[in-house]
């Protein structure tokens, strides 16, 4: 398609502005300062193809890379995935029901697993601790928060903690001293690797990390906001707990 005028202002005041990334001639209109280009063309990119792109997301993929292979610009893709965590559901998509429902003896044998692991943003001296709350039973992820590694990170990942675990659940943690100053003494049971009571969250901290591309250490594809930090750990873990309970629906 072809234009002569600013698509902005309509103005034909324009002047060249050096190229673009694929070598086009860029203008800059000089009564608003808007640049375009004379001869572009618009592509409409497919919801089969959008769909790919969640997938993708899933994996082991550099953002840039995505768009390598997926032939999309990258302003696109980053609009693209903040419109996608915008609309993740804030309960992570987990069933309640499975974890105890109306049976009284099964809401007092609730156990979790929780654990921490190290992230960064925009700088590995930028700590970004990831903690994470893991049904031992249904294996769904029932709560996560990223802060430091104090207590008070500690107490905002028990405030996301539905109420039904909060009451009866038993908690398995290493023996980091954060925890104790949370959870309840008669709720809490500190033990240490080698007793297999954290396999679970640890296992689950061991396939994230993999499977997130921000996450693998010693990699370029890390976060540089704390919000898309945060978005693409909350995506991975809804699709995580949706494997766990096929019923739900992903938003």
């Amino acid at each position: 398609m072809k234009r002569d005028a600013c698509p902005n202002c309509g103005s034909n005041w324009h002047k060249k502005n050096g190229h673009i990334h694929n070598g086009k001639q860029n203008y800059r209109c000089l009564d608003c300062g808007r640049q375009f280009v004379a001869d572009y063309a618009f592509r409409t990119i497919t919801e089969e193809a959008k769909e790919l792109i969640r997938k993708a997301l899933l994996e082991r993929n550099s953002l840039r890379g995505i768009c390598r292979i997926f032939n999309v610009s990258l302003t696109w893709l980053l609009a693209f995935v903040a419109e996608l965590y915008a609309i993740l559901p804030t309960d992570l998509g987990i069933d309640l029901q499975s974890a105890g429902g109306s049976d009284a003896i099964s809401l007092y044998t609730l156990d979790v697993e929780a654990d921490e692991m190290w992230s960064f943003v925009t700088k590995k001296s930028n700590k970004q601790w990831i903690w994470i709350a893991l049904d031992a039973k249904t294996r769904q992820i029932i709560a996560f928060h990223v802060g430091d590694r104090s207590s008070e990170s500690v107490r905002q990942l028990w405030e996301k903690i539905p109420d039904i675990y909060r009451q009866h659940a038993t908690f398995y943690t290493d023996l980091y001293d954060s925890y104790v100053a949370v959870i309840p003494e008669k709720q809490h049971v500190r033990v240490t690797k080698n007793t297999g009571l954290t396999n679970h969250i640890e296992r689950f901290n061991c396939t994230m990390r993999q499977r997130v591309s921000r996450l693998v250490r010693n990699s370029l594809a890390f976060s540089k906001k704390l919000d898309n930090h945060i978005g693409a750990i909350r995506y991975f873990i809804c699709h995580y707990n949706q494997t766990k309970n096929p019923t739900a629906l992903l938003v």
